[in-house]
């Protein structure tokens, strides 16, 4: 007889998002719900730690009644619980790893603590059955950057990561520059398209260089620069921003897969959304005779299914984690990656 595929539970609040999902080891999302609080950090102009955590205490309880009853599951028909465990804000993580591991103790169901990050690394997995390991992964998020080749479950080798700010974080500021809504990133891609992508002379920083690390930090000064100049209507500054970005993770990922034989370019993370950076690295792939695969938009920001579903790729493992088993505000994928210079917490 055939045995049940399992069913894990996922839970994140790594951000500024509270997320439920449940999902099965054949790849099924059987319910889900992601809560955001932009209304709550748009007058800052970016995500404040403490209303962030806050939140999550009030939302994710109820969160996950909703998506059990949605699913008309009980505690009982899960087979596990996957939680993040960290990276991200100490405070949220701390929220869903708490309750996931209440409920994991009181169910008597085992306990997966998910590194956020490797659930983006693994969500291609879940819409892609064809995709297979290794393959190349771009990582772009708003407090990532890197670009790892991912051999396996648990198996990661870093090759790139960026020096000061992540992708992300740069749209958010520019966005913030520019008098756009928080977040930053569809606000500047819906901006831009009214604007002249080669109106404003913008830095590419690091590209041409010998490695493909990332810098932003440069980027986002000079688009300050333009800003303050008042030489520039603003939708020319947020298109000529966006292809600089373009152009920067272009340059870079060419350059990682020159170093990399993996059969496979793979795009996650909540800057993956972003059409113009699809459209240029689906080009770079297929350049490369590369496959190339990018999650839909959902499971691009910050989920519970990716969280679900990097459970039940280590669930299917054997893997099992004890529930003292601590939050982490820093938790590479790589732990043996060489430091770079000027490397600091993105790294």
């Amino acid at each position: 007889m055939t045995a049940m595929p399992a069913i894990i539970l996922g839970l994140e609040s790594s951000c500024d998002d509270s997320a439920v999902a449940l999902v099965t080891g054949d790849r099924r999302v059987i319910a889900q719900a992601v809560v955001g609080q932009n209304s709550a950090h748009q007058p800052f102009g970016g995500v404040v730690p403490e209303i962030a955590a806050r939140a999550h205490v009030e939302i994710l309880p109820a969160l996950i009644e909703q998506v059990l009853a949605d699913a008309n599951i009980m505690m009982n028909d899960v087979d596990a619980v996957a939680a993040t465990a960290g990276p991200g804000l100490i405070g949220g993580v701390m929220v869903a790893l708490l309750a996931g591991k209440g409920l994991a103790l009181s169910a008597g169901k085992p306990f997966l603590a998910v590194n956020h990050l490797e659930g983006h690394a693994l969500s291609p997995r879940l819409v892609d059955p064809n995709l297979d390991f290794p393959y190349l992964l771009l990582l772009v998020s708003g407090g990532h950057c890197q670009i790892l080749e991912v051999r396996g479950v648990g198996n990661y080798r870093r090759l790139a990561t960026t020096i000061d700010d992540a992708a992300g974080e740069a749209f958010d500021k520019a966005a913030k520059l520019l008098g756009l809504p928080y977040p930053g990133g569809p606000a500047i891609e819906e901006l831009a398209k009214e604007g002249k992508a080669d109106a404003v002379p913008l830095p590419r920083p690091l590209v041409g260089s010998g490695e493909p690390h990332f810098s932003f930090a440069g980027l986002k000064s000079a688009v300050q620069r333009a800003v303050a100049s008042g030489d520039f209507a603003h939708e020319d500054i947020a298109a000529s921003f966006q292809q600089a970005i373009v152009d920067c993770l272009f340059d870079r990922t060419r350059l990682a897969l020159e170093k990399s034989d993996a059969p496979s370019l793979v795009v996650a993370g909540g800057v993956a959304a972003n059409q113009a950076i699809r459209n240029a690295l689906a080009e770079l792939a297929k350049s490369r005779s590369r496959r190339f695969t990018v999650p839909p938009a959902w499971l691009c920001t910050d989920n519970a299914a990716m969280i679900a579903w990097a459970g039940a790729e280590r669930f299917g493992t054997g893997e099992r984690d004890a529930l003292n088993v601590p939050a982490r505000a820093r938790w590479p994928l790589d732990d043996g990656a060489e430091k770079v210079r000027g490397a600091g917490v993105k790294a």
